[in-house]
């Protein structure tokens, strides 16, 4: 049996997808997790894909850890865009020169 990808789901979700797997969920950060329904899954183990047996507990987190980040969602951060554009450096222009009058 696979373990289902969680993360991004809301915990109502979570518990419903698992369930339907045969998989128990855990959440350690959250003793009233039975109760929890809007809050959304941040990280999960074991990793979606994961061969396990059936029956097994799926442990999932509602909030980042201690300095893991916690910024909310983030768009996804590439390709990164082509060199050139705003990234190249322009040439300094040149000094202005004084205009040189002749007489005949």
């Amino acid at each position: 049996m696979r373990v289902p990808r969680l993360v991004g789901l809301m915990a109502v979700d979570a518990r419903e997808s698992a369930r339907a797997r045969g998989l128990s969920v855990d959440a350690p950060d959250r003793p009233d997790f039975r109760l929890a329904v809007v809050d959304y899954v941040v990280r999960q183990y074991p990793q979606p894909g994961t061969e396990v047996p059936r029956d097994s507990v799926v442990h999932v987190w509602f909030d980042f850890g201690e300095g893991e980040g916690g910024g909310g969602v983030r768009e996804p951060r590439g390709p990164a865009p082509p060199a050139g554009g705003l990234r190249r450096e322009r040439e300094e222009p040149a000094a202005p020169r004084a205009a040189v009058l002749s007489s005949p």
